[in-house]
């Protein structure tokens, strides 16, 4: 299943982000039991925590957050691309070099390789995705065509939190837990809370079939981002 959570929030000492990533980690250790990994650089204000559970690779070639080859991108991946050998083979054929065997790797060598959009469409599975572009500076928040995997984010205080789970949200400072009365109404109507909404307020659903791109270069904190839709059942 694994899980995956983040923060973008300059101005937090780099001895403070261990601690709060293991934090987000750990309240998803349910859906990840297997392994667990942070990476963070403090000078771009940027973190990612993750917990895995190993299916694909057992192997430590398989941990999470995994950087690219070139070092450009750096990921955390939630789900399954079931053709990931068939891309791996294609991107060989490309002049792509792999060190391990999971599907993770075959995503940031095709992202690398092909770009996000024609990757992502390219992937046939179920995902969630935070991928940090270290030259650009851009945050992409990937989610699945049918929304299978979930993924979370939201602004609170200046920080920027993204997610599996609510849960591993709340366990950053900056969090705000306020309700949101139309996503309370919502749930007590339907029995679940319909994307985007979320059940806290200045939080959301990402989307499915959805990338969502911040440019955390420029854009204002507390800007909502590119949508930017790459399938859709119409």
């Amino acid at each position: 299943m694994c899980g995956l959570a983040g923060a973008f929030d300059p101005g937090t000492d780099e001895a403070a982000w261990p601690a709060r990533l293991a934090s987000m980690a750990d309240a998803l250790r349910h859906r990840g039991p297997d392994d667990e990994g942070l990476w963070h650089d403090a000078a771009a204000g940027i973190g990612l925590a993750f917990r895995r559970l190993a299916i694909v690779d057992l192997s430590a070639e398989g941990h999470q957050p995994m950087r690219s080859a070139s070092g450009r991108y750096v990921i955390a991946f939630n789900g399954e691309v079931y053709n990931f050998r068939e891309l791996r083979t294609k991107l060989e054929s490309e002049g792509s070099r792999f060190r391990g065997h999971s599907d993770t790797e075959v995503m940031l060598a095709a992202i690398e390789t092909w770009g996000l959009e024609a990757s992502v469409a390219a992937f046939v599975g179920m995902f969630a995705f935070a991928l940090w572009d270290r030259t650009e500076r851009r945050l992409h928040l990937v989610r699945d065509r049918l929304g299978i995997k979930p993924l979370y984010w939201g602004w609170s205080r200046g920080a920027l939190l993204f997610g599996s789970e609510l849960t591993a949200l709340r366990r950053h400072p900056s969090f705000e837990a306020r309700l949101d009365r139309d996503a309370v109404a919502s749930f007590l109507r339907f029995n679940y809370v319909p994307a985007p909404h979320a059940i806290f307020e200045g939080f959301r659903k990402l989307e499915p079939g959805c990338i969502r791109t911040f440019d955390l270069a420029s854009e204002p904190r507390g800007g909502e981002g590119r949508l930017t839709a790459y399938w859709s059942l119409a």
